[in-house]
């Protein structure tokens, strides 16, 4: 059975690592933002891109398709959208099935602009994991996918 103290050094030791946690992710997306800047992309126009390039199935995906794995709502995905074709990274085309469906698709500049965005995420993680060894890497990446693939708890 445990006790109040414990129960107390439990929750000041989990606020302490989740502060932590909190600090890590404000300096890992302010690194990031740094070195994706001459991109002239946002964080959040690169994950739509990635995401773009990542979608699964024989068509690209609908902006309501964006939208539900970004989770966010539809205009912010319109927004981005416009953003990026701004700068000639994605298209809008019509869906041949269904005219009134519009899907995102890559354009040869949005592949080169990935590839340039994966190098400077390469970047901006050489520059924050520079203080930790291989071995603490190892151990870091580990307990990361710990968290990451832990179930939801689930909530009334």
């Amino acid at each position: 059975m445990s006790t109040g103290s414990e129960t107390d050094t439990r929750d000041s030791t989990d606020g302490v690592l989740a502060e932590q946690l909190l600090r890590l992710t404000r300096r890992l997306h302010r690194i990031q933002k740094r070195h994706m800047e001459p991109l002239g992309i946002t964080p959040a126009q690169g994950r739509l891109l990635r995401l773009v390039s990542h979608y699964g199935g024989d068509q690209p995906p609908r902006m309501a398709d964006l939208a539900t794995r970004l989770e966010v709502v539809p205009r912010a995905v319109t927004t981005l959208v416009d953003g990026l074709e701004a700068a000639d990274c994605v298209r809008r085309a019509p869906d041949p099935a269904n005219r009134r469906v519009i899907r995102i698709e890559l354009t040869e500049t949005g592949r080169a602009t990935l590839r340039r965005l994966r190098n400077a995420r390469t970047d901006a993680a050489e520059e924050i994991l520079a203080p930790l060894t291989a071995g603490q890497r190892e151990v870091l990446g580990g307990l990361l996918n710990a968290l990451a693939d832990a179930p939801a708890e689930r909530r009334c």
